[in-house]
């Protein structure tokens, strides 16, 4: 996905895009940044969009910095959150090299670091080590490649017990198209891959840029997110992203 794809997505967003503050079940990241959140501390979202983020960051920090790089979407955050004094907006490339120099108490990252590329993503992570404070935080949301597989397992299952004369198969929200580097943690969805990770990767991912990782949670979605025709006798354990909860040491 580059820039042109999401800057096309700046006036349909909330129609296309899927809203991972609106579909966490149990609140799971909001709790998380609770938890490292104070009046006193200035706080980043990296990755923001169209800033669905900055109204439950903006009052419980001193400070918000809101980073994209695709300019439509920043002001379109910026042009919806006017009455939020304490948020400034800054259109940057994450996946370059940051030339700005900046020493957060905490950064916000949801669903961001998705490209394909190794390159790429690890430029992605070196520029969020950057920018934390040491003994500051990050919270990261990213998708589960363990989440990926358990959805496709929940599909097969039900087609196999399904009545061998009802024509309506249960179909995921998105086409799986290429799926040769599912072992890399790449999923093709509608064509566009994106990378996913085992906790066990974030975690050894996360030490290799100075993080130790505190905490690990799922954030549950409904069974719709990812099943078009979700049968509603499907129970949990349900779909999830992970969010980490990780300190800057080194």
């Amino acid at each position: 996905m580059d820039r042109n794809y999401w800057d096309k997505k700046s006036k349909t967003y909330n129609t296309e895009i899927f809203d991972v503050n609106k579909n966490d079940k149990t609140r799971i990241i909001e709790s998380c940044i609770n938890e490292v959140a104070s009046p006193k501390k200035t706080v980043a979202d990296f990755g923001c969009a169209i800033g669905k983020w900055l109204p439950i960051l903006s009052p419980k920090f001193k400070s918000v910095l809101a980073v994209d790089y695709s300019l439509p979407l920043l002001q379109e955050a910026e042009k919806k959150y006017k009455a939020l004094t304490n948020v400034q907006y800054k259109n940057i490339d994450l996946m370059r090299n940051m030339k700005e120099a900046y020493a957060f108490d905490a950064v916000l990252c949801v669903n961001a670091i998705l490209t394909d590329e190794y390159a790429k993503r690890a430029i992605f992570f070196n520029n969020l080590a950057k920018s934390i404070k040491k003994n500051g935080h990050l919270i990261l949301v990213i998708p589960s490649l363990e989440s990926a597989l358990y959805t496709e397992f929940m599909i097969d299952d039900c087609n196999r017990k399904r009545d061998r004369t009802s024509s309506e198969k249960i179909k995921s929200t998105s086409a799986k198209t290429d799926n040769s580097r599912l072992h890399l943690g790449i999923v093709a969805l509608d064509k566009v891959p994106h990378k996913h990770y085992l906790k066990e990767e974030l975690i050894i991912t996360l030490g290799s840029y100075g993080f130790k990782t505190e905490k690990v949670e799922k954030v549950e979605y409904t069974w719709a997110t990812e099943i078009a025709n979700a049968p509603k006798s499907l129970p949990a354990p349900y779909p999830w992203d992970w969010v980490v909860v990780a300190k800057k040491v080194k």
